[in-house]
């Protein structure tokens, strides 16, 4: 069996309203967040998000999906955007990303969906995509190396001093 045959099904939908408290709920999770602020943030932040993320789909053809199991039951989220982030980080590019709740780790579901999401951006146009990871972040590198991303550079993440490393891959 081949290892993209052992992935687990999974749907990718352009985030709706509901999704947002899915969301949350799903990365209330503190080791879910380890690498991201180490903490859940507030219901709005997650419908604010949802609703960007309806526009980019609606503007780019892509952006972060909610990532749907078998049971269509919100796992997380996969996708790509615009890298949101002026002040550092591949400006003008375009970041693919995910968010896993805790219980639905070491599945697959992340792997198989990014896949997908390479595939629709890249039908979009999109020539080549960033993955912007904290370098103690072992699972998604195991994830960029799953889909052939090289490390690009290692930098600083303004916030926390922490190392991170920019991978890129070629579409």
């Amino acid at each position: 069996m081949t290892q993209s045959a052992a992935l687990p099904a999974v749907a990718l939908r352009v985030p709706t309203e509901e999704d947002a408290f899915a969301w949350h709920r799903l990365f209330a999770d503190p080791e879910v967040m380890e690498f991201h602020g180490g903490k859940n943030a507030e219901l709005s932040v997650y419908e604010e998000l949802t609703a960007r993320q309806r526009r980019h789909d609606a503007e780019h053809g892509f952006c972060l999906w909610t990532m749907v199991d078998a049971e269509g039951t919100a796992v997380g989220f996969t996708g790509a955007q615009p890298w949101p982030h002026p002040e550092f980080g591949p400006v003008g590019e375009i970041e693919i990303g995910w968010r896993l709740g805790r219980q639905y780790w070491g599945k697959g579901y992340v792997t198989a969906a990014a896949r997908t999401t390479l595939e629709r951006v890249r039908d979009a146009g999109v020539e080549q995509v960033h993955a912007m990871v904290n370098a103690r972040n072992e699972r998604s590198i195991a994830v960029t190396r799953r889909l052939g991303m090289d490390l690009a550079e290692t930098f600083v993440l303004p916030k926390s001093q922490e190392r991170g490393h920019r991978y890129l891959l070629t579409l």
